[in-house]
């Protein structure tokens, strides 16, 4: 696996971010001009009417798998990073971070993860914030 580090860490797919993404928006804007072309004519507006909407649902869909997706990678980064937190220093994570800040805090190494938890609950530091005050990248290839 290629090396981790804050410059290049997010997961890009090109398939889905360019091609599935490009298609489906493409074949909205194709049945919307089709809707402004042909409503007027009396005969085919279920038909027209139904294409547009299956476009609007299939980019609905396509937006909504990938919040879905992240949401329970989130629930679970919290719940490994808590343990994590816990073992080395007996104590659950604070509450006052949010769940960006934990999965910020992911990337830490074991020797900074703790004092780098406080610093983040204490300070309010943002997700990018933490992500640069990493000194040790500990990689995540499982994030989708």
């Amino acid at each position: 696996m290629p090396e981790q580090s804050y410059a290049k860490h997010a997961k890009f797919v090109p398939m889905f971010h360019f091609g599935l993404f490009g298609v489906i928006v493409i074949a909205l804007v194709l049945s919307l001009v089709n809707i402004y072309r042909r409503f007027h004519i009396g005969s085919n507006r279920t038909t027209i009417i139904v294409l547009a909407l299956n476009c609007l649902a299939l980019l609905l869909l396509f937006f909504f798998t990938r919040t879905f997706a992240t949401g329970n990678q989130d629930r679970a980064i919290r719940a490994e990073e808590n343990l994590r937190h816990y073992v080395m220093t007996g104590k659950l994570l604070d509450p006052r971070l949010t769940i960006k800040q934990i999965v910020g805090l992911r990337f830490a190494s074991d020797a900074e993860f703790p004092e780098l938890a406080r610093r983040a609950a204490d300070t309010g530091m943002s997700l990018d914030d933490i992500k640069k005050s990493v000194k040790n990248w500990r990689p995540d290839f499982d994030r989708v």
